[in-house]
């Protein structure tokens, strides 16, 4: 399937976004922490880690050249037995020996927890777009629901190691809205 051009364009602004939607997406702090705190039980489930081929516009911003592959690991967070969020990371293979060793071994782990934990690590500002079907990380998230909607909300935003740079992108689920209701 084709993506359009605009299709990889983000923006600085959550233009457009459902009011339930807009606090999650412009929070800076730990989307780990923020879900764990809307719930009793929190678990990260792996769909994919390791080195894969990575968008056009990740490749770009990550400095990795196109048919070079990539680090790459896509994770579900889950949120008292329903998915939340699909999350997904990359970084340059250069760095995996360097600045983002750690990212290798997470497992189950939140990756949320090593960056917000890690003094050095610097997150550059978010940026959002609304992901239709035509979008590969829509068609990975929409995997996890028995009726996706027409768009699913997400944000990225680059962090930084050392001068390395980690592109953190996550693809907030409609049953986040359920999650915060709950409080």
């Amino acid at each position: 399937m084709n993506i359009h051009k605009t299709d990889l364009f983000w923006h600085g602004a959550a233009l457009g976004c459902e009011p339930g939607f807009a606090p999650w997406l412009r929070d800076r702090g730990s989307l780990t922490q923020r879900i764990q705190q809307h719930c009793t039980r929190f678990a990260v489930h792996g769909v994919r880690s390791g080195l894969a081929r990575i968008a056009l516009d990740e490749a770009a911003l990550l400095g990795v050249a196109p048919p070079h592959l990539a680090w790459s690991r896509e994770v579900f967070l889950y949120a008292d037995g329903r998915p939340v969020v699909f999350a997904h990371s990359a970084c340059a293979r250069r760095h995996l020996r360097g600045a983002w060793s750690a990212v290798r071994g997470l497992g189950s782990r939140p990756l949320g927890a090593l960056l917000f934990a890690h003094p050095l690590v610097e997150r550059r500002p978010l940026h959002y777009k609304a992901l239709r079907g035509a979008h590969p990380l829509y068609r990975r998230a929409a995997a996890a629901l028995g009726h996706p909607p027409g768009r699913l909300w997400a944000r990225r935003s680059l962090f930084y190691l050392h001068g390395a740079p980690l592109l953190v992108t996550e693809v907030f689920l409609p049953e986040i809205l359920v999650l915060a209701k709950s409080v």
